[in-house]
């Protein structure tokens, strides 16, 4: 069966770098081994990749537990929240900040990796730097 997928032939990878996104979508899972938390980061700038979609996960073990404390931190989660070590998924949705991006390969398999994270306000201090 053939399907038509408009803007398939110009799709281009996210190239390495800094974006400051917005989160569409956030939830905590539970797997045995290891828990995460699923997000959905929706780009905001640079405007060549506005609108498109970042998934990653944030994993919840002991530890990895500063990544996911970094990340919330920077986007703006409640601070009370944070205090009593709350996730609530419905208050993630329209955090926004900056991520960085970068790439890496593993037995011939390519990973989009989510290597940092900045607030908000500080995008004009990234989008410089990517500029110079």
């Amino acid at each position: 069966m053939k399907r038509q997928l408009p803007g398939l032939h110009d799709a281009t990878p996210f190239p390495d770098g800094f974006f400051l996104v917005r989160v569409a979508y956030a939830q905590y899972r539970t797997r045995v081994d290891k828990p995460f938390v699923a997000l959905n980061l929706i780009v905001r700038e640079p405007a060549n990749f506005a609108g498109r979609k970042l998934s990653t996960r944030l994993y919840c073990t002991d530890k990895a537990l500063w990544k996911l404390n970094w990340f919330l931190r920077d986007f703006g989660y409640e601070s009370e929240l944070l205090a009593r070590d709350e996730i609530d998924d419905r208050a993630m949705v329209g955090l926004a900040g900056v991520v960085r991006v970068s790439h890496s390969a593993v037995h011939g398999r390519s990973f989009l990796n989510i290597d940092g994270f900045a607030p908000a306000m500080s995008w004009d201090e990234f989008r410089l730097k990517e500029a110079a």
